[in-house]
């Protein structure tokens, strides 16, 4: 005899079968769906955490890291560059320290670069250790040294001057007689001041690289130069251009342009618009970003209430 399960019988069996396979494949049931949990205020406050910006010292330190990185480099390139970044942080007496430290560098682009940075932190006490360099077997890193002893209103600057214009020695400056028979040729010195960007050469200034771009019809001195004019301009707009353009254009000079101009402005509050830049591939925006936000955060410190 054949036993036939009534259909009603069927249809529950079937069911009862469907929420089983629902709870074994680990989908939600038709009649069991439950509403999502809110997040407790724990892990809130802990994802909030987690996007919080960071603040201004912890920026800073972060940029101090970086600068020691390039300073304690291999390539004498990244030394360089990180040595002028330094020049931006008047005052500071680390960066005179590191700047010191630099001065006795094996390589001469390096002496020279941390020469300049002397003159420009007029770090007046450092004279004895400028007035040394006169002597620097490098003429590159005499020259330097000669500019910023003109900056800290050295009188010697002016008889190593004499001895450039005339061939020939005002008085017993110590300067290595080769160093000055070199300076008569007047190609020999343009090519040390390309080399070195020393700033002795009328466009010198600007370094090496804004003139080669210039010689090939490159606007992007003629920017760079704007952009530190821009530095003057109280109104908020040209801040927020040169921002922008320190952290997104394409040209390496006029980024670098646009951060000398914002750490002479010195408004702290464009310290976390330029973090970005901390993390660059290019090294020279790393070193210059991280000296301008030390600048713009000793600024920051400077204008908190007095507790």
């Amino acid at each position: 005899m054949n036993f036939r399960m009534p259909a009603a019988g069927q249809i529950t069996l079937l069911t009862l079968f469907l929420n089983y396979s629902a709870i074994a494949g680990g989908l939600p049931q038709s009649n069991s769906r439950k509403a999502p949990t809110a997040p407790s205020a724990a892990s809130q406050s802990t994802e909030e955490a987690t996007h919080k910006e960071p603040s201004v010292s912890d920026l800073e330190e972060k940029a101090w890291l970086i600068l020691q990185t390039g300073l304690h480099s291999k390539k004498a390139a990244q030394r360089e560059e990180a040595v002028k970044a330094l020049s931006l942080i008047e005052g500071n007496r680390q960066a005179i320290r590191f700047t010191l430290r630099a001065m006795r560098d094996k390589n001469p682009r390096v002496r020279a670069a941390a020469a300049s940075t002397l003159g420009e932190l007029h770090a007046t006490a450092t004279l004895p250790v400028l007035r040394a360099a006169i002597s620097d077997k490098d003429a590159s890193v005499m020259l330097a040294a000669t500019h910023a002893l003109f900056v800290l209103k050295d009188p010697m600057a002016y008889e190593i001057y004499y001895a450039i214009l005339m061939g020939d020695k005002k008085t017993s400056a110590g300067m290595i007689q080769s160093q000055v028979e070199r300076l008569k040729d007047p190609k020999q010195v343009a090519q040390m001041g390309l080399q070195e960007g020393i700033g002795f050469v009328p466009y010198a200034g600007m370094g090496y690289e804004a003139y080669r771009q210039l010689m090939k019809h490159d606007s992007s001195p003629v920017r760079a130069a704007a952009a530190r004019y821009l530095a003057l301009d109280p109104d908020s707009i040209s801040e927020d251009a040169l921002i922008q353009v320190a952290v997104a254009d394409k040209n390496i000079v006029v980024r670098q342009a646009a951060l000398d101009a914002l750490a002479q402005k010195s408004d702290p509050k464009c310290i976390h618009r330029l973090a970005i830049n901390l993390d660059d591939d290019k090294s020279a925006v790393r070193y210059r970003t991280a000296a301008t936000i030390i600048r713009l955060g000793s600024t920051e410190h400077r204008k908190q209430p007095v507790k």
